[in-house]
């Protein structure tokens, strides 16, 4: 009879040790999600995004205003990756007024202590970690009295008897009242509290992310040498406007769709003043601050801001009659327009002949270096401005391709003569 050797406990040990349990297929399911997850980031030009790190960084409220899925949510989630902030989402839809303005706590002596407003978890979170980003998510579809109780947090930065973090952040989202779950519109006081941004989506952007790699939301740098120069460069522009524009200081939207967005009132002008004063620091292009002062105090009063800004830099009337043959003009075509009509009007308020025909020397100027055309407008007021006892110029001669201005000259003399 064969002989067969014993099983020993310790063989069947070592045959299960051997064999791992299979992974289950939630196991399984939880790698594959982590691996789609794993995305990367790349410094990239992204105008929307640099409008919103600016404004971060300016410590400005910031609302961001799409559709909904257009990528909100995430961006403001990469933002506080990318500047190592805790993010912190409120859904304002979901909470009652006394959630932003305190619950009274009734303590043992109230005739004497008073009733302290006791804030949420969330805020008491904040102010322990003090840095963050407070994501206000839904903005539109929170009711009246929500909107109401989200005043003093957005402005003061106080919720109930708690001060909020200088370093705390403050970004909202919203989806048009036409596309949101029982939308509504912004209240004006809580609009004016915020800049405006469109958030749209950029399908390279887009493409580009959903192949694993992102654009990196990084905070301006700013130019410390450049500080006060900016500050100053900021109150002269929007001080500069004021003045000349007294009506735009306040006005509010006649409609309840544009009040509750961006429009001009001594808060937002004191707002854009400060996104000029950073995008000045931090060497912002034209397009990215076109942006933040537009949805700031809204596309008018924004575009009048911006050719201020442009016409602060034109060169001076009267250095330009000194000297035309070497004057610099601008390339921009409004800009250089801008700089005749300002040399005509300069000679207009102080009509001497040297005057007249230096002006016409730098209109010959501006055609040999420019668009002919710019000089039609400024050549026909000028034309209007000759006296009897001044000779036409021979330099008009060089414009005589352009326009005829000996006989418009003639015309305007006598039109003005009846």
């Amino acid at each position: 009879m064969p002989t067969y050797a014993p099983f020993a406990a310790d063989d069947l040990a070592t045959e299960f040790a051997a064999t791992p349990p299979e992974p289950s297929q939630l196991d399984v399911a939880a790698t594959l999600l982590t691996l789609l997850r794993d995305t990367t980031t790349e410094p990239r030009p992204d105008m929307q995004l640099e409008a919103l790190t600016l404004a971060v960084a300016a410590d400005l409220p910031v609302l961001l205003w799409g559709e909904p899925g257009i990528g909100k949510t995430a961006a403001l989630t990469q933002l506080a990756d990318s500047l190592d902030l805790p993010l912190t989402t409120v859904i304002a839809s979901v909470h009652e007024p006394s959630d932003f303005s305190g619950l009274p706590v009734v303590g043992d002596d109230p005739a004497e202590q008073g009733i302290p407003m006791a804030p949420p978890d969330w805020a008491v979170r904040l102010v322990r970690a003090g840095r963050g980003l407070l994501f206000l998510d839904e903005l539109s579809t929170a009711p009246p009295a929500v909107q109401a109780a989200l005043l003093r947090l957005v402005l003061e930065r106080r919720i109930g008897a708690l001060q909020l973090p200088p370093e705390v952040r403050i970004v909202a989202a919203a989806n048009p009242r036409s596309s949101a779950a029982d939308g509504w519109e912004l209240s004006p006081p809580l609009a004016n509290r915020f800049v405006h941004l469109q958030w749209v989506h950029d399908p390279d952007v887009v493409v580009r992310g959903l192949g694993g790699t992102w654009p990196r939301a990084e905070l301006p740098r700013l130019d410390p040498a450049a500080l006060p120069h900016a500050v100053a460069f900021a109150r002269r522009a929007v001080c500069g406007l004021l003045t000349a524009r007294p009506t735009l200081v306040h006005r509010l939207p006649g409609t309840e769709t544009r009040r509750g967005g961006p429009w001009p009132s001594p808060r937002s002008w004191e707002m854009a003043m400060r996104l000029v004063a950073f995008a000045t620091a931090a060497g912002s292009s034209r397009d990215v601050l076109s942006m933040l002062v537009r949805g700031t105090i809204g596309d008018g009063p924004g575009l009048e801001l911006l050719a201020s800004i442009d016409r602060m830099d034109l060169p001076d009337p009267e250095t330009l009659l000194a000297d035309p043959e070497s004057a610099e003009l601008p390339e921009r075509g409004d800009l250089r327009q801008a700089v005749l009509d300002g040399v005509v009007d300069a000679v207009r308020k102080r009509p001497e002949k040297t005057r007249w025909d230096a002006a016409w020397r730098l209109l010959v100027r501006a055609v040999e270096t420019g668009a002919p055309d710019l000089v039609v407008v400024p050549a026909t007021t000028l034309a209007s401005l000759r006296q009897e006892d001044w000779e036409v110029p021979a330099s008009i001669e060089a414009l005589s391709g352009v326009v005829t201005l000996s006989r418009r000259a003639d015309a305007a003399r006598a039109k003005a003569g009846r």
